[in-house]
Formats: structure tokens, sequence, C-alpha cells
């Protein structure tokens, strides 16, 4: 049980967190604790946590992609228009994937084979996603999404768990499974920690950076799908600042911005406890200009805690290290 505890000690401490949270907000305000808020505060998560998801491996391997938000609105407009011209829905969302993992490596070429930094490299794709996204639709929103499309996402299976929730919880195994279970996962963390180190070992760093960043943006093409399906439309202006939100998500989860450290679960946490804190000061009638000053002092506060653990951390070795040594010095 200790094992357990001070293996998942960020985590638990965000779980503590939420409760917390929803305690004060719930006190404040009882209808935040109703099922109706919860569950809108759950919906919220799903698509900052998509997008925070896929983000978590690339900011492991040492990398970021600013470009989330702009290619949520590019996927949006084109899988509506092709949706709007009656396409079949599991085209439309075979399209989304196809697309996010085509975008995915492209910034992955950026970073990986032209040596650009992962910061200029997709805050110009960013620029160049959003871009796109207004020429294809015009610049103006994708109206009239069939509802056979919208149903096949906003739908209860077995009318409990909504489609999206689904899709959310399956993209979470498929991504804890990578990272945790699998060879490719252990290459992650090695870059991450010392890519030189990895390279030497005989990772093929450049191949796994490539990869990463197709597979991490198919959380972005998932968020995608859903947003059309919940809004009916395909807007290019959607998405504008989901890359902090995601970013925030993936801080308060415990991920090291400066790589090699961090867990899926971790980030799926912090996605609750960030929408759960929006969604308090929403429902507390708090002005949004204060929204947007709770994000950025929450990515802080996540930031410094990080560096918190890093000092204890070093500290906790040095002790380790000048027992040991009085030890061996009692046993001479």
């Amino acid at each position: 049980m200790k094992k357990f505890i001070r293996q998942n000690s960020r985590e638990l401490s965000i779980v503590i967190a939420i409760v917390i949270m929803g305690l004060i907000f719930g006190l404040k305000e009882p209808i935040y604790l109703s099922g109706s808020n919860i569950k809108d505060i759950l919906g919220q998560s799903i698509i900052y946590g998509l997008m925070a998801i896929g983000m978590t491996a690339v900011i492991i391997i040492g990398g970021i992609d600013l470009s989330v938000g702009s290619a949520l609105a590019l996927i949006c407009v084109i899988i509506s228009k092709v949706a709007v011209s009656g396409v079949n829905p599991i085209i439309c969302i075979l399209l989304a994937l196809v697309i996010s993992v085509i975008l995915g490596l492209l910034n992955g070429i950026l970073v990986a084979n032209l040596k650009l930094q992962p910061f200029i490299a997709t805050l110009g794709t960013m620029s160049v996603f959003r871009g796109v996204a207004y020429l294809v639709s015009d610049g103006y929103p994708v109206l009239g999404v069939p509802t056979e499309y919208r149903n096949l996402i906003n739908n209860n299976i077995f009318g409990v768990v909504e489609t999206s929730m689904v899709m959310f919880i399956i993209f979470v195994i498929f991504m804890y499974i990578i990272m945790a279970k699998t060879k490719f996962g252990t290459h992650i963390y090695a870059i991450g920690g010392n890519s030189e180190a990895a390279r030497l070992s005989g990772v093929r760093v450049n191949k796994v950076k490539v990869l990463i960043y197709a597979i991490a943006m198919m959380g972005t093409g998932i968020a995608a799908m859903i947003q059309v399906a919940r809004l009916g439309t395909g807007d290019p202006t959607t998405g504008q600042g989901y890359e902090l939100n995601a970013i925030a998500a993936i801080a308060i989860g415990g991920t090291s911005m400066a790589g090699g450290r961090g867990t899926i679960i971790g980030t799926v946490l912090g996605a609750i406890l960030f929408a759960g804190l929006r969604n308090g000061l929403i429902v507390s009638n708090v002005a949004t200009f204060w929204q947007y000053v709770a994000t950025g002092i929450v990515i802080i506060i996540a930031a410094y805690i990080e560096v918190i653990q890093d000092n204890f951390s070093k500290f906790s070795r040095i002790i380790k290290f000048k027992v040991k040594g009085n030890q061996e010095v009692t046993r001479l």
C-alpha cells in the first residue's frame, strides 16, 4: 500500500484536490454538485483531455505542440464540409483520424528531420492550420451538419454512457498501453530523459519523435469529431486558446515540462480538475477576464510544484547517500 501511494502520489494528490474543490464550490453554489453540472464538467474535460493526453506523450519526449487548437479547427471544418455533402458518417470519422495523423506527421517531420525547435515548428503550423481552416471554409462556419452524424456521437450507449465518453476512454486506454506497456513507450521516456543516451543505446530517436507527434494528434482528431457533433457546425475560429488549456491539464497532471516524466492518468485527472475549476468559476459568476487569470495561475502553481518535487527528490537522495556513507564508515 505504501509503495502504491509513493508511486502514485501526484495522481492521489490531484484526486484529493478535486474533492476539496468540489466541496468548496458546492458549499458556495449547491448547483455545482448537481448531476447535470458534473456531467457538464466531464463533457468539458473530454475535449481538453483528448488534446492533452496526446500532447502528454509529446512533452515527455521533450517537445511541445502549440498547433492543436488550430488543428482542431481545420479538422472540424473539413469533416463538416464532407458530412454536409452527404458522405457516410463513418467515413467522416475515419477521415478525421487520417487528417489528424497527417498533421501530426508534418509536425514530427519539422521537429525530428528538419531539426526545428518544437516551439517554433508548431508555432508555425499553428498559423498554417488556422489559415487553411479559413481558406477551406471561406472564413464562415460550415452549417447544417446532418443529424445522422451528430446522433452517431451524441447518442448514449445502452442509454447510460455517451458515445463521446466511450471514445475518450478508448483513447485513454490506447495511450496508456502505448506509454506504460510497450517498448515504444519505454523509448519515449528514454528520449525525454536523455535523447543522446537513448540514441547511443540504439533507439531510433527521429522515428520515435515523428510517430509520437502523429499518434498524439489523433486525440485532437477525436476531439474535433465530438466538437462537430455537439455544435452541429465546423467553425474556423474554434479551438483558439485550447492549446493552453491542454498544457494546463498536463502541468496539473504532473508531467514534467522538461520531459522524461509524466503519466496519462495524471493528465486525465488534470483535465477534470481544470474543467471543474473553470466550471466552478462560471457557476460562481466570476468574470471571464478573471478566468484567464486563474488559468495562468494554475499553470504557474503546477509548474512550481514540479520544481518543489525535484528539489525534494534531490534532497532525499543526498540524505540517503550521507546515511549510507555513515553506515559504511561505522562498519569499517
